[in-house]
């Protein structure tokens, strides 16, 4: 559609039956909200606008800063909560330029299923010729929804309150997505009353039979399905993952183990990828191809680049693993962490804000703070850089091809040289130059006989 389009989403819910202390458009979803997959889908199609009313405030500020380019103009408030039709009045009143639009589509925040695909084939449909078209799909059990109450020439929509009992018994149903000619939207809007069991303004009222309108029905009616209490969002995170994994093992030639026990939301995983059960992949985390990805592990904003292999119960955030390396069992990489190609962290090793080189290894039970670690280098056991002074954090820099014994301290800011030897046992505090040898331990002292004095019989 090459005329322009504009984009209303209903977000002025409260969610009283989520029971949570945010507004009904944040209510989480993965690490995201509802409205987030809503404005992910449709942003593309059109310029965004938001109709807020309870908690306008988060609303604003939670859009803003997670979704480029929206400001305070993209949101509109309703004061009051007088019906759907009552909403798309406020928008028309609150927005100035939304004459310059010659469509106009309703949607809601509270339906994260939608995709492009479907809100695409709704303006294919307005495309034929129509002044209006509402997406509808078959409900067995209908109570609660609008029912599309077909005539000779067009539709119209019944409120379940509204109803007869022989209307009740329709199956079609209204799903709360609609696209319009504004100028035809604007002129039915005028007429609106509340004259019904509500007490509210129908945006429904606005398609009536006899117009120019097109109810078309989808066979799927899984997009539209919205979310009112805990249980709903439980199917719909559910069925949105669910929907992705299809996705990774159809199209892209990502295994899994045990679909159903493992929660990938990205899109990005590349062919030959194995997913072992219970691994959590946020959908802002890239993953290479030929990745091995062990039961447990949870990967959040991160790059895991091909081949490498990250073991089980391994915990990684806002980090770039490199091609071909090994990290766990039971490691963790914490924020601004880059891990060299073929490097190998083992079990109880925590990485932070540091980078470890190629082919460097750090088998166990270390900690890496604000570190810069080079190629090759060796770490043993029980390793520790001592980054924190109790008011500033330092750096440690450890050179190519250096091997550092096991339970060995360095008190940053520190300077290893490249190929320097480190005794195990040592607390380093003084730079290193290339190829030194340091030790820095007390002499041992040993006193003949004296052990029958401590252990107790």
């Amino acid at each position: 559609m090459s005329n322009k389009l504009a984009i209303v989403i209903l977000a002025a819910g409260k969610g009283t039956r989520l029971k949570m202390d945010v507004p009904k458009p944040l209510a989480p979803l993965h690490n995201n909200t509802l409205v987030d997959y809503v404005i992910k889908e449709a942003r593309d199609l059109g310029d965004l606008f938001l109709i807020t009313g309870h908690q306008k405030e988060l609303v604003e500020e939670h859009v803003i800063s997670r979704h480029e380019g929206f400001t305070k103009d993209n949101f509109i408030l309703q004061k009051e909560q007088l019906g759907t039709g009552h909403a798309v009045q406020t928008y028309f009143e609150g927005n100035a330029k939304s004459d310059e639009y010659d469509y106009t589509m309703i949607m809601c925040a509270d339906t994260p299923l939608l995709t492009k695909s479907v809100l695409s084939e709704l303006l294919e449909e307005l495309n034929q010729g129509y002044d209006a078209v509402v997406a509808t799909f078959n409900e067995e059990t209908p109570f609660g929804y609008g029912r599309i109450v077909r005539g000779e020439k067009g539709f119209s929509i019944v409120e379940e309150k509204d109803a007869t009992e022989e209307q009740r018994k329709i199956t079609e149903v209204n799903s709360g997505l609609y696209v319009f000619k504004t100028s035809y939207l604007k002129k039915h809007l005028s007429g609106l009353s509340n004259d019904n069991k509500s007490g509210e303004f129908y945006l429904t009222d606005t398609v009536k039979e006899g117009l120019n309108v097109s109810a078309k029905i989808f066979s799927d009616k899984n997009p539209f399905m919205g979310v009112n209490d805990l249980f709903q969002l439980s199917v719909v995170e559910r069925k949105l993952k669910n929907r992705n994994h299809r996705l990774l093992m159809m199209e892209n030639g990502v295994r899994f183990i045990d679909p159903a026990h493992s929660y990938v939301y990205t899109e990005n995983v590349g062919r030959g990828s194995v997913i072992y059960p219970n691994v959590q992949i946020d959908d802002k985390s890239v993953i290479g191809k030929n990745v091995t990805i062990e039961m447990g592990a949870i990967v959040r904003n991160s790059i895991i680049e091909d081949g490498a292999h990250i073991k089980a119960n391994t915990y990684i955030s806002d980090s770039h693993v490199h091609a071909e390396a090994k990290i766990g069992p039971m490691a963790q990489l914490r924020p601004g962490s880059t891990i060299g190609k073929g490097s190998k962290l083992g079990n109880f090793v925590e990485i932070k804000k540091s980078v470890i080189g190629e082919k460097t290894s750090i088998s166990h039970l270390s900690y890496v703070g604000d570190a810069e670690i080079g190629n090759k280098v060796n770490i043993g056991c029980g390793f520790i850089t001592c980054n924190y002074d109790g008011a500033n954090k330092h750096k440690t820099v450890i050179g190519d091809g250096s091997f550092i014994g096991s339970d060995s301290q360095m008190i940053a800011p520190i300077n290893i040289g490249k190929e320097c030897y480190v005794a195990s046992g040592s607390t380093i505090n003084k730079d290193l130059k290339d190829g030194d040898f340091a030790i820095a331990r007390e002499k041992q002292v040993t006193k003949e006989g004296m052990a029958k004095r401590f252990i107790k019989k």
